[in-house]
This record gives structure tokens, sequence and C-alpha cells, in this order.
């Protein structure tokens, strides 16, 4: 009885100390709780792990409202609005028994942690929208004048005492309104403006991902130059497009191979050219958007239209033998789904294919709802990767503007765009290796259609519009196959009969087909008595059918029935581009179980995530529409996005650090005002103008700021999250490269075209299954930008692996950037910087930098008088990094020259020392080089400043 008594004690004891604490959290604080900042990361880091979307103990879910206000498995909700003390999830926050107490085997609540949970209750536990998820109509620009006298009050000066507080020339535009207001209400100060050759080279890298060069350095550091017209200028060349081409390439995860184990070859290089003309002619945002996810789907889309939609046939292709190709073309689906949340929405949309999001409000189905968009997308990994646009050459364009004039002129305007589609990109067409039901037969190699003598298989589902002939694209290899197509099964009509003969490869074949309009089953069989067993007759990719050309009974019927079939089989250059399936081919896109593409369960139709922005009733349910409610101004995130990644270019640092992900988990924006008026003025005053944004930024007086630290600055914004200062970060693995061929004078200006292929160690690459190798360009190819080398996903370009560049399997939006001595020895020991020094130091001994076709006589050039190597050295360190040297690094420099010299004077260490150059220098010449490529590894020269 006693025990009994004393329990009972304890609980009321307990319980009265619950009320009487919430009773005193209440009255002590009632400042109004947000659930975004406050309650929100709580429930993230302490709670989400047991319930959540992944796992739901007590049928307790916190990752969206409605779970959180649901009964749960006790027959009662753990949350109560306005009532903390009848809530169970602050008794179980309170409670002392561990096994009572939550979180569950983990520290317990802070006081502080449970009082805001305990007061956001009281106050009706409003449940709230991340800041991520919603975006104001209006940002107010923080006045200056406030800013000017809150930070007299502060006692800032320039030089730390009393005078004016800010420098007058740091406000420049209104971004600096945002900033400023930051750093005073840090106590600090923004730093001067970087020297104008400073400023000069970080704009040109930063807009051109280029050093300026001299003409235009001279005339803005003379002062004939104003900034913004040298921003104007830089804006205006066509280097800007390849810069920022080579930013997005990473995003689409461009390659010129397709990928995988094989990893053969691909031509994608054309929607590479397209990206780099894109931004060149400034291509609005939102049509940028549009067009590369859904060009296809545009009214008469144009070749650059078709072109830009191989932003998602940039996906990996599995040609290896016995892979199940659906298994692929779902990888390819997924990785389109993920690809576009990460890119416009800095979603981590993966997150949800298993399961729901653990911390974002993406529920489980929602994420099939927008594979549903890309699910009817014609290609299905095959190893010619159709559908393909086709190239013509000039002589066959003409051909092929004289069947579409005569389809037009005799046909209605369905049947022509019929025929022009398929000329262009052989769509629609059904894939035999769709076949099933084999008899005789197989799919050779996963991939063809391959039947036996007395085979047969199936091949379900299949439209023929009523069409008199259907086209057949196959090889064979031996003469006298009898193929029979019948209706729905062995019994059924025939449809066709035809004799397969012997091809010099693959052809395409035009075969007289008795007319049907249903949907039907195609009953392929195949007989030759002539050959041995499980020898295959045929080797079949694809059947189509097409409405008869019209104007039979015109002159010439015949002979463009002969230009069609010719230009079928035409060898044109080819590129993967997206196409929508039609209606009576569409597929049905299901809810994987626990991501399993196996497991299917409920069907859904194509949907966007709730907690975004709504679905406009006018949008078609295609991916034409999904880009329409990307680009809709009232997406909360795509603007920011494009904000974020810019800011990220140009200071080393998105607002949002965190720049591949913006919801509950992603680092809080450190100017989050200024985030929101760039992104409502990027779509609202500047109508989505990229080149309009990098503008306003680079022309703030946050951009222009000296990068110089000091250590009180370090110790307070160690990573520059206030941008006390200028950005200094280390250059990209193609800029670095790209300077060095720049400075040296051995840059080639050429643009666009396939990948070329610059040295590179032999044995590099091995390709296992076909004779394919690293073949090294010739002439200017050789030292053309680094956004045209060729990249195979399997072996990608050695030096810039090395520093940090990817192999683009998937997306990548942020590389991560290390330090690590190979970056030396690349940038001490690769041919490419060795021939760039080489060529610097022949400008350093006197050479006009006229390098691009460098000749054979190595032997007098760089001819020096060593009496004035001090201003030798220094015209190559101000040639390559566009600032006067220092008397220490002089003094270091000339050491290295007079070292490197006696050692050259045996002839012998200079051929050991430059066997990788095609001429061999002279000692001082040499020496010189050693002293360029000195200069061409200093943190000046491989960082942006």
């Amino acid at each position: 009885m006693y025990t009994f008594i004393r329990k009972g004690l304890e609980i009321l004891t307990a319980s009265l100390l619950i009320v009487v604490t919430l009773f005193l959290q209440s009255c002590g604080n009632s400042d109004p709780v947000d659930f975004s900042t406050q309650i929100k990361p709580i429930l993230n880091s302490k709670c989400i792990t047991c319930h959540g979307g992944v796992k739901k103990s007590g049928d307790f879910s916190l990752l969206f409202e409605e779970d959180a206000f649901a009964i749960n498995e006790s027959g009662k909700p753990a949350i109560i609005p306005g009532d903390a003390s009848g809530s169970e999830l602050i008794r179980r926050v309170h409670e002392t028994d561990p096994e009572l107490r939550m979180p569950y085997e983990k520290p317990p609540l802070s006081e502080e942690e449970i009082d805001l949970l305990t007061r956001w209750i009281d106050q009706g536990a409003e449940w709230g929208q991340h800041w991520a998820y919603s975006l104001p109509d209006k940002v107010e620009v923080p006045p200056i004048s406030s800013n000017m006298e809150s930070s007299q009050q502060a006692g800032l000066s320039p030089e730390g005492g009393s005078g004016p507080a800010i420098p007058s020339h740091f406000v420049r535009n209104d971004i600096d309104n945002f900033i400023l207001t930051r750093l005073l209400n840090e106590k600090l100060r923004p730093n001067p403006p970087a020297e104008k050759n400073i400023i000069a080279r970080r704009l040109a890298l930063d807009i051109t991902g280029l050093p300026p060069d001299q003409k235009l350095f001279d005339t803005f550091t003379e002062g004939d130059l104003s900034y913004e017209s040298m921003v104007d200028t830089l804006l205006a060349r066509k280097d800007y497009g390849e810069k920022w081409a080579s930013w997005w390439l990473d995003l689409a995860r461009y390659a010129d191979t397709k990928g995988y184990e094989k990893d053969s070859g691909r031509s994608m290089w054309r929607y590479r050219d397209w990206l780099i003309q894109a931004f060149n002619q400034n291509m609005s945002y939102d049509r940028f958007t549009t067009e590369q996810l859904a060009g296809d789907l545009l009214p008469d889309p144009t070749t650059d239209q078709l072109i830009a939609t191989a932003f998602h046939r940039n996906t990996m292709n599995n040609d290896e033998g016995g892979t199940e190709d659906e298994e692929f073309r779902v990888a390819s689906v997924i990785d389109r789904v993920n690809t576009t949340f990460s890119v416009w929405q800095s979603t981590t949309m993966e997150c949800v294919q298993c399961h729901s999001h653990t911390y974002d409000p993406f529920k489980h189905e929602e994420y099939y709802k927008a594979m549903a968009f890309f699910n009817n997308s014609r290609d299905e990994d095959t190893p010619d990767e159709s559908p393909n646009i086709r190239f013509y050459d000039s002589v066959q364009q003409k051909k092929v503007a004289r069947v579409n004039s005569w389809v037009q002129k005799y046909g209605s305007e369905k049947v022509a765009g019929v025929y022009e589609d398929f000329l262009r990109f052989n769509e629609p067409k059904y894939l035999a290796h769709n076949a099933e039901d084999f008899t005789n037969g197989e799919l050779a190699d996963t991939k063809y259609l391959a039947l036996w003598d007395d085979g047969s298989c199936t091949l379900r589902n299949v439209y023929t519009r009523g069409a008199g002939f259907m086209y057949m694209k196959y090889r064979a290899g031996i003469d006298g196959t009898r193929m029979t197509i019948r209706k729905n099964n062995e019994e059924g009509e025939i449809l066709a009969q035809f004799t397969i003969d012997k091809t010099n490869g693959n052809t395409i074949r035009k075969i007289p087909f008795k007319r049907t309009d249903e949907i039907i089953d195609l009953y392929l069989e195949t007989n030759n008595d002539r050959i041995g067993k499980q020898v295959s007759t045929s080797f079949i990719t694809w059947f189509a059918f097409l409405e008869d050309i019209p104007g039979k009974s015109k002159p010439g019927y015949r002979d463009i029935n002969g230009t069609f079939l010719e230009l079928l089989n035409a060898d044109t250059p080819e590129l993967p581009i997206m196409a929508e399936n039609h209606s009576y081919m569409a597929r049905a896109t299901q809810v994987f179980e626990r991501g399993n593409w196996l497991i299917k369960k409920d069907t859904v139709e194509p949907g966007v995530p709730e907690s975004l922005n709504p679905w406009e009733p006018d949008w078609q349910r295609n991916r034409l529409g999904l880009s329409n409610w990307i680009v809709s101004k009232k997406n909360p995130l795509t603007a920011r996005t494009l904000v974020n990644r810019v800011w990220h270019q140009l200071f080393g640092r998105g607002i949002v650090a965190s720049v591949e992900d913006m919801g509950t988990q992603s680092d809080p924006p450190s100017h989050p005002e200024l985030l929101d008026w760039l992104s409502l003025r990027l779509m609202n005053d500047h109508d989505w103008d990229m080149k309009a944004l990098i503008k306003d930024i680079v022309m703030s007086g946050t951009y222009r700021q000296s990068s110089r630290n000091n250590p009180e600055l370090y110790q307070k914004d160690p990573n520059n999250e206030l941008l006390a200062r200028g950005p200094r970060l280390r250059l990209s693995a193609e800029q670095i490269r790209d300077q060095a061929l720049a400075v040296s004078g051995l840059l080639s200006d050429k643009m666009y075209g396939p990948g070329v292929m610059p040295p590179q160690p032999d044995g590099v690459w091995q390709s296992v299954y076909s004779n394919e190798s690293w073949v090294e360009s010739e002439g200017e190819d050789k030292y053309r930008r680094a956004v045209y080398t060729y990249l195979k996903r399997t072996s990608p370009y050695p030096s810039f692996i090395t520093f940090d560049a990817g192999s683009r399997e998937v997306c990548t939006i942020r590389r991560t950037v290390t330090n690590t001595p190979l970056q030396a020895l690349v940038t001490l020991n690769d041919p490419v910087y060795l021939e760039a020094a080489y060529t610097l130091a022949k400008f350093m001994g006197g050479n006009p930098l006229n390098a691009k076709f460098p000749n054979g006589n190595g032997g007098d050039e760089g001819q020096t008088d060593d009496g004035d190597i001090d201003g030798i050295i220094a015209k190559g360190y101000e040639k390559a990094t566009y600032s006067k040297i220092t008397p220490e690094k002089l003094g270091a420099l000339k050491a290295l020259y007079e070292e490197s010299l006696s050692e050259f004077e045996n002839t012998e260490a200079i051929k050991g020392q430059f066997f990788v150059l095609e001429e061999s220098p002279n000692p001082r010449l040499a020496a010189l080089t050693v002293v360029a490529n000195a200069i061409m590894n200093l943190d000046e020269f491989l960082s942006k400043a």
C-alpha cells in the first residue's frame, strides 16, 4: 500500500511540475514563435528520424501538417493546438523515465527547445510554411540613411575610429544596401575597392572565363573606359557564352560518351553549341528552360528547339549485351525527374523515390506524378539512341524540301506533318526489342528481334493508322527468309508477307501492308529451310506505319517515293532528342513500391508537389506544361535557384550556401531579403534576363571590394558569408587551362564543332568494346578552350579531374573544391602547361605573343641579356598575373633562373626536361621556361582575387 501511495504521489508531483513549468513558461515569454525558423529545425534535427517520411513510430509523423495533428496509435493526437499541457508531445519531452521520454534513446531536448515547443502549441500550433516554399510579392530595399546613422552610433569608420561611417565608394546599387545592413548589424565595415588591375582580371574571368586581353585591360586601367562599359563589353563577347555554358554543362551532365561499362562515343556536341549560342544571344531564362525541357512540344518546333531537348538525352545509355532495356529506360526517366528538380528547384527530389521526403514537404506519390511528365518520351535505351534528329547536307536538304513540298501540295496538313517529322527524326515507330512470346527466336544481344527458321514472336498494341505500307529497319546475312505478319495470333489474318534477303548493313525497306484501323498485336513468323537451327534470319530494329504519300496519280509520284526511301537510308549525322509518345502509344505511370521499378502499385497522372505553386488549368499535362509551371512567377524556387547559383559562380558561395538544396535542411540564406529582391527583380524587372542579373551583381560595390583579409575579419567571418570583402577563390579546372593558353598566346578562338583531344598521357583510355582511342588533335584544335575538350565518362581528361571537374554521369550542382599535391604535379609537368610556359618564356625574352602556330625554330628565340633579367621576369609576371611583381618574388624567381641556367648549360639536361616540346630551347630560354612555369604555379595565377 505504501509503495502504491508513493508511486501515486510521484506521478502527481511530476504532473504538477509540468503544469507549473508550462504556466511559468507561458507567463515568462509571450513573443510569437515562428514555425519555419524556430520549430521546424527542432523537429528535423530531433524528431523526424522516428516520426517522419521513412519511419512513423506510433503512427505519428511530424512531416506534414495533417499527419502531425492526426489521431495516432494512442487514439488521440499528440499535438493539441492551444493546449500544450494536454499535448502528449509536451508530456513526453518532459518525461524522466528513459523508456517514455522523447527523443527516445537520444539526448533530451534543452529547456529552450522545450519552451519553444510549448509556446508554439499554446499559441495555436500554427504550422506555417518554410521560407523556401513561398515568395513575397515585394521586398523593400533598406534605406541608406538609417544605415549611416546606425553605423555612426556603432562607432564604425574606415579606420575603426570616429568619423564617416561608410566609405562613399561602397554603395553602387541596391544590392549594397542589403549587404551593408547586415555588416552594420555585425559591427563590420566593407573593404575598400579592389585595385583596377585586380578588378579587371576578376571581372573578365567571371564573365568570360578568360583574363582580359591587353587592349581592354590597358584602356580600363588607364581610365579611358568606365567600369560599366567594361562590363558591357565583356558581356557582349562570344567568350561569355563559352564560360557560362561550361557551368551549365555540369548541370546538364553533358559528355561525349554514353556511360556505363561500354561507354561508347555519342555525338552530343550540337547541344553544347546550342547552349553557347543561347547564352551569347541572351535567351531569356524562361525560354531557355522551356526549350530544353519541352522544345519538341512547342508549335512547329525549329531544329534549334529540338536540339535544345538533348538536355535530357544526356542521360546515360547502356549498350552492354544482356541488359534489360526497360530497366535502363526507367533509370533515365528517374534521372530526368531528379535532374529537373535539382537544376530548377534546388530540391533533392531523389529522396522521394522510395518514400516521402524525410524533411521537405514532398510525398512519395508526388514523385511518380512528376515522373509521369517524363515517362512518355520515345527513347527506350536502344543502341542507336533513337529518337535522333538528322542533319542532312545541302544536297539532301533539297531532296527533303522536295518531298515535304509534294506532301503539302497533295495531302492534308496532318499528313504533311507526319512526313516532315519522320524525315527529321524517324518517329513514330515501334521498336522491335519490345517483342515477346518467342518461339525459335530471341532478342539478339537483348536489343534486336532475331527469329530463326520456323520462328515466331508477338509485338503487342500496335496501331497502324490504316497505313497501306510498313517501313522496317533491319539487317540480314542470309537470303531467302519468308516473313509473314498476321493479325493478333498464328491463326490471324495475313497483313504482310515478304522475302528477306542478305543486306549490306542496316537498311530501311518499304513493304505493302493490309490496312487496319485498330490497335492490334502483330504476330511475326519466319521460314527458311536452308539454314541450320538457331541461326538468325535477320536482325530487326523497328517497324513504322505511315499513311501513303499523297498524289499517287500525279506525274513524279514514283520518283518522290524513291527519294523518300533514299533519304530514310541516307547516312546522316544525328543527335539524340526528346520526342513524346502519341496518345495511342502512351505509357501508364505507376508508383514503385519503395522505389523498386519491378513492383508497381497505383497508377498516377502527371502532377506537381502540392507544397509549391498550383497548376494552372490551361497548362497541358506534359513536359511543356511542366516547364510553364517551373517558370511561373508564382513558383517560389526557380528564380531563387538561378540567383543563388549565379551568385555562387561569382562569389564562390551562394546566398544559400547549400546551392544544391534549398529547403528545410538547407543552410539558411545569409541575406534572405536580398535573395528575394534579386529573384523578384529577375522575373519582373528583367523578364528573366540572365545578363542583366549578372550585370546587377558585378556592378555592386560588394562585388568590387578588395579581397584582402585580416585576422580579425577571418575570425569573425572565415567563409565570407557577410561579404565584408571581395571574392577570392581558385579557378575552375577549365579556367586554369584556358588561362595558361591565353596568357601564353596559344589559345585558339575557334568555336563550335565536335569535341577535340588535346595532349594527354598514353594509355589513359582503355576502350574494351571498340577501337576508340584518344587521337591527339592537330593545329589550332590542340589549343581550343576546355569547353570543347572531348569528355569520356569512364576516363575524363586527367588534368580536369585533378582540379575537381566531374565525369558527368549525373547532374553536378556544385563541384567539391580540393587542394592536393597532384594539382601541382599537373601544372608543373603536364605537356599543356609546359608548352604554355615555353611560349610565355619566348615572350619574356623579347618575342611577340603570336604563338598560335608554334614553329620548330627554338634555338635562338628568347635570347636575352642577363643584365636585364629583372625586367624580363617582371614582364612575364605582369603578363600572367596582371600585377606588378614584389621585390621578394622577383628575388626568388631570379634565383630560380640562375640556378636553372647553370643546370641547363648541359644540353642533355634540357632534353630530359623538355622532351614534350617539338623544339629544343637554348639554355637561357630553358631557364626562362622554368621561371614562366613557376609563375603559372603561383597562387595569384591559379586564383581569382
